[in-house]
């Protein structure tokens, strides 16, 4: 039984959720992004090279015989493979810089005092009228 405790507790510790909660929704982010270079911005690029599909482009490197399929270096899903990361790289980049900036600001605010400090602040400027 220690175990199985031990092990909720470490489950439903908050970074352990929160971690949870980012990969699910970075795997869904990773399938928006790769459909977005697929279906979105890839074929205006192939339209401007000349209608060409970029998943399509390959090298042949064996042909198919009766007994094997080709082989074939798929280069044109590796270029797409590498566009998807640039624009999940540059997403991550912003979202980085945007909660950067956020902490900056929160860190610039002055702290307020604490009701000791403004407790002692009222006495030592007591004790100073009591002195004149």
């Amino acid at each position: 039984m220690g175990m199985i405790k031990e092990f909720k507790e470490f489950a439903m510790r908050g970074n352990v959720v929160d971690m949870a909660v980012g990969i699910i929704i970075g795997a869904a982010f990773g399938k928006i992004v790769s459909s977005l270079v697929a279906d979105v911005i890839m074929p205006p690029i192939g339209v401007l090279l000349g209608g060409v599909d970029f998943t399509d482009l390959a090298i042949t490197l064996k042909a198919a015989s009766d007994q094997a399929a080709a082989v074939t270096l798929n280069y044109g899903k590796f270029i797409q493979t590498v566009v998807d990361f640039l624009i999940i790289a540059f997403a991550i980049f912003l979202l980085v810089k945007g909660i950067n900036a956020f902490k900056r600001k929160e860190e610039e605010k002055p702290a307020e005092p604490t009701k000791e400090v403004v407790l002692l602040t009222e006495i030592r400027d007591l004790l100073g009228q009591q002195r004149k």
